[in-house]
Order: structure tokens, then C-alpha cells, then sequence
């Protein structure tokens, strides 16, 4: 049964109350691939916008802190930490994000680090959008998640 339904089909918050705190972390990661002049103009910092991949960190790490705001049944988590980071793949024009979320908390932070990652994402299409219509955001996923009764998952090859 899912956790945000009632016996009766209604949508509800999980109660937490009773749930410990614990170091809990999670990894997402995603991608978007573009035209290869759009790839050298963000790894240049010549766009005319500006720092293409400073600014989609910027938005990552502030949407993954406003999680609970855009995801309705999602707890408010106090974050102890937010990365995003990027990696460029010249050869097939594509910028990979990985975003990590940390808390000390009674719930996951797994939407918190894949809104991040979107967010991310979005936020290079954005600044981008003048100059290539046609990037293409892909594969946002979990990768992993440690703590929490569950425990840890790791996400299969």
C-alpha cells in the first residue's frame, strides 16, 4: 500500500512522529544534452547571460531547500547539506548533474536531492534556451539513499 493513501484512496501526509532521527542522504543524478557550440559557450563563460552552470548550482541548491513548498506531501526538511555538481561528456555534447542531500532528520531527502538535480537542469535550459531549442533533459533518477529504517539502496546497474 502507498504510504500517502488512506485506507479509504485519500491522499494524506505520512505521520512521522514516531520515527528516529538519523543521518539520512540521498543521490540523484541527471542529465541534458545540447548542441555541441551551445556545450563549448557554457564551458567557456561566454554566454551572455553569464555562468551558465554557477547559476543552475545556485537554483539546485535553493529549489532542493524549497522541496516541501512544490511537492505536496513532502515533510519541510531543515537540509545540514546540498551539492550539485556537473560533469561535461564533450564527445556526446551532454552536462551530467549529480545532486547529494544530507539532513539529520525523521524523513528521506531523496525528492530533495532529484528536485535539486531538476532544478539544476532546468535552470542551464533556461539560460540557454535563446541559442539551442533543441537540449534535451534526461534520466533524472535516484541513485542512492542511505539511512532511515530502510537503510540503504543502492540503484542497480
Amino acid at each position: 500500500m502507498l504510504s500517502h493513501i488512506d485506507k479509504n484512496g485519500n491522499a494524506k501526509m505520512v505521520d512521522i512522529s514516531d520515527k528516529a532521527i538519523t543521518k539520512r542522504t540521498a543521490k540523484a543524478v541527471g542529465f541534458i544534452q545540447m548542441r555541441e557550440e551551445t556545450l563549448n559557450l557554457v564551458r567557456s563563460g561566454h554566454h551572455k547571460k553569464g555562468d551558465v552552470l554557477t547559476v543552475a548550482k545556485i537554483a539546485g541548491i535553493q529549489a532542493a531547500k524549497q522541496t516541501s513548498h512544490l511537492i505536496p506531501m513532502c515533510h519541510p526538511i531543515e537540509l545540514t547539506n546540498i551539492t550539485i555538481d556537473f560533469i561535461t561528456d564533450q564527445k556526446k555534447n551532454i552536462i551530467e548533474c549529480h545532486g547529494i542531500a544530507i539532513c539529520s532528520g525523521k524523513t528521506g531527502v531523496e525528492m530533495e536531492a532529484l528536485i535539486g538535480v531538476s532544478t539544476a537542469l532546468l535552470t542551464i535550459y533556461d539560460m540557454c534556451k535563446a541559442v539551442d531549442r533543441e537540449m534535451i533533459i534526461f534520466d533524472i533518477q535516484l541513485h542512492e539513499k542511505h539511512g532511515g529504517k530502510t537503510g540503504s539502496w543502492l540503484k542497480s546497474s
